[in-house]
């Protein structure tokens, strides 16, 4: 591909609509981007452009160049992290994702096993997009719910989050707590703010408690914690989470239709790795101590 530096100069320009956007995002001086688009506009015999006082803004043309060129890139972002997860030896990087709320878990064992492998550089990925491993985007990603069915990764079962209800010692002498499920009425409680959450405890939540009663909602789910032992009222927490909080009250026993489960994820590309293997190996191990019912 001869003239790929061009191509692929152009699609940045697309897909950001600024030269300078486009010249951050490559590492070059933004000369060099507007000399690419004016060679390949001139080597190709159309305008792929439409310049203007914002930016750039992709033609006909253009549109149907970029299209080929992000497929392009995406397979070159593909194979690159692969090269990267190959060889014998555990070292360059190790690519993890998983949801923010466990990291206080993965943290500890991602630094302990780069304590182990000098030569490793870890990045830890987190958040709600879900990394793409068949481009490179991650070796190991850990995610809960349903079981992903992407054919080309190769999914394990990963235990369960273990969830209970809680509310803090401070809730608890204002306004006491209930007995079971008949005796909601008149406690406040913590939820998430999106009404569509296929959570389990979200579910339970929505159709036990009326909406008024859920005083205090955040759509994440860290920060269901820290409303729970400010006295907002009674909430969803792991079980391993309020094991390390003093000033909680258990309103009802973790229960499995409340859980989350785990999967470890990885691309069948990489999975047979020396590294993504002995990675995989011990975290199963660490994690034997997380609560997540393995």
């Amino acid at each position: 591909m001869e003239n790929w530096d061009e191509i692929r100069t152009a699609y940045h320009v697309a897909r950001l609509g600024t030269v300078s956007g486009a010249a951050e995002a490559l590492g070059v001086h933004h000369a060099t981007v507007i000399r690419h688009i004016d060679a390949l506009e001139g080597r190709l015999g159309v305008k792929l452009f439409q310049r203007h006082a914002r930016g750039y803004t992709a033609t006909e043309a253009g549109h149907d160049l970029m299209v080929v060129a992000q497929a392009t890139d995406d397979q070159i972002t593909q194979l690159v992290g692969r090269i990267k997860g190959r060889g014998d030896d555990v070292s360059g990087e190790l690519v993890v994702t998983s949801l923010a709320s466990i990291s206080p878990l993965v943290t500890p064992t991602l630094v302990k096993f780069q304590q182990m492998y000098p030569g490793l550089i870890i990045r830890y990925l987190t958040g709600d997009r879900v990394f793409r491993l068949e481009y490179g985007e991650a070796h190991v990603a850990i995610r809960a719910g349903t079981a992903p069915d992407n054919p080309d990764n190769v999914v394990q079962p990963f235990g369960k989050l273990e969830i209970g209800l809680y509310a803090s010692e401070d809730y608890a002498r204002r306004k006491g707590l209930p007995l079971d499920e008949t005796d909601l009425a008149g406690h406040d409680f913590i939820g998430g703010d999106n009404e569509n959450s296929r959570a389990p405890f979200n579910v339970w939540l929505r159709t036990n408690v009326p909406a008024n009663q859920i005083v205090f909602r955040s759509a994440d789910n860290i920060l269901f914690r820290d409303a729970i032992l400010a006295g907002a009222g009674i909430g969803f927490m792991s079980k391993w989470d309020a094991d390390r909080c003093s000033d909680l009250r258990e309103v009802f026993a973790a229960r499995d239709e409340w859980s989350a489960p785990f999967w470890l994820v990885t691309h069948v590309d990489l999975h047979r790795t020396t590294k993504v293997q002995t990675f995989l190996k011990f975290l199963k191990e660490e994690a034997k101590s997380w609560h997540i019912g393995l």
